[in-house]
Order: C-alpha cells, then sequence, then structure tokens
C-alpha cells in the first residue's frame, strides 16, 4: 500500500492518509474537514478531482515505487448515515486513531475527519512493464487480488527467510559467469495472483545493473493454500 495524493483544480495537492473501496469498487478517502479540499466541497454537489496513488513494496529497496494509478472522476462527501461502514471498511488497511469517531454507532457531527468518496470515470495505470487506460465499466468490473491484504506479510517473511531460494529460481543464464555464484542477488518486490516480481541486483559492479524480472505462474493463484502449493513446486526444481 502506497501513498495517495488528491489533486483538484485551484486547491493545493491533498494527502489522503487512507483509503480503500466499499463493496462497489468506490474509493473512500479520509481526509480533515479542515483540508483545503473539502472546505471546496462545501456547497458544491460535487467536485471533479484526481486520485494519485502509488503502489509501494513493503521490503525496503532503493526504489520501491512498483507502480502509480491516477483515478479521475468526481468527490462527494459522505453523509453520516454512511461514515460508520466507510470506516469500518478503512479500518482494515489503516487501523489509525482517526477512524474511532467515525466508527462509532453515532459518529459525532462536529468531529475533525470526514470520508470523501469518488465516482470513478477513468483510470490510468502505469508498472515497470508498460501503461492502461481503464473505462469506469472495466474498472467496476475488476475483482480485487486475493492477496491485496496479506501481500506485504508474504514478501516480507520471503525475504527475510527465503532469499536463496529465491536466487534459485532465476535461470543460469542470468549469470555472467554461468555458476550459480555468479547469479543476481534476489529480492521479493511484489507478488500477485498471475506471479511475482524479483528485484535481481548483479553481486558486483562489473557485473551488470539492477533489474525486476516477472516470474509467470503456471495459472492463476486463488488463495493462501493454492500459492504454498506454488511456492513448494517452483522451491523444488530451484537451482541447487
Amino acid at each position: 500500500m502506497g501513498d495517495g495524493v488528491l489533486a483538484a483544480q485551484g486547491v493545493p495537492h491533498t494527502p489522503v492518509p487512507a483509503y480503500a473501496t466499499d463493496l462497489d469498487g468506490r474509493p473512500l478517502l479520509l481526509l480533515p474537514k479542515d483540508s483545503a479540499l473539502v472546505k471546496a466541497l462545501d456547497g458544491e454537489e460535487d467536485l471533479p478531482a484526481t486520485l494519485r496513488i502509488c503502489d509501494v513494496a513493503p521490503v525496503p529497496l532503493a526504489d520501491r515505487v512498483r507502480g502509480r494509478a491516477w483515478l479521475h472522476g468526481w468527490l462527494t462527501e459522505l453523509p453520516p448515515a454512511g461514515l460508520r461502514a466507510a470506516a469500518l471498511r478503512l479500518s482494515r488497511p489503516h487501523p489509525r486513531p482517526e477512524l474511532l469517531d467515525l466508527a462509532a454507532e453515532e459518529p459525532p457531527r462536529d468531529g475533525e475527519w470526514t470520508v470523501l468518496t469518488m465516482d470513478v470515470a477513468q483510470v490510468e495505470i502505469e508498472d515497470a512493464w508498460g501503461g492502461a487506460t481503464l473505462e469506469p465499466e472495466e474498472y467496476a468490473a475488476a475483482a480485487p487480488d486475493p492477496f491485496v491484504a496479506i501481500g506485504a506479510g508474504i514478501l516480507a517473511h520471503l525475504d527475510s527467510c527465503h532469499r536463496d531460494e529465491l536466487k534459485g529460481l532465476l535461470p543460469m543464464s542470468a549469470s555472467p559467469s554461468g555458476a550459480p555464484e555468479g547469479l543476481p542477488e534476489v529480492r521479493p518486490l511484489g507478488l500477485d495472483r498471475y506471479g511475482m516480481w524479483l528485484r535481481c541486483s548483479a553481486p558486483s559492479p562489473d557485473a551488470g545493473g539492477t533489474f525486476d524480472l516477472r516470474l509467470t505462474f503456471d495459472e492463476p493463484v486463488s488463495d493462501l493454500l493454492g500459492l504454498r502449493r506454488v511456492y513448494r513446486h517452483l522451491f523444488a526444481h530451484a537451482t541447487p
């Protein structure tokens, strides 16, 4: 999970300390009520804006940004009746104290925080392999990745306990010397239902630079049990 920033015409860029989506995929955005953007909504039915999100790897790396997304649409403020459900959804990925009051049975009307939602008109995405533009129907039909909530913990575990096994997943052609000791150092960068990203760094400056490698699974994985089966198969056939 990376940082989120809202941009709207005539309003300073506004950091979003917590964001999630509702059951229909609409972004839910936690903001302080005294922010310039929330004040710009006062008296308006909606406000055109862009939500920029950076996808940041949980593993400490020199360049941790895996991709970026820009969601263009119209912002509205949730009515008090919707704040509790929104705060509970936001608290799952972002257990922040600011959400405690909003998640109360009757959220305080004079609280310091509120939740905005966005009706998405278009989405742009970009990563190391290219970019794409999604229409609202495509965005709404997309299913969340099964590892979005637990992927960070899995990657941290692989990085701390299984770096040698990850190196063994590389083809011997990745070694300039043709020997296992010439293989790049490998760190886990990303995980989804279709595969993994690996950050590969040459063991010495003379052996080349740093590059990212996409390791595609034979078939999409839908749960943790299936992911463990994939890992066992991959590590069993890794280079010794």
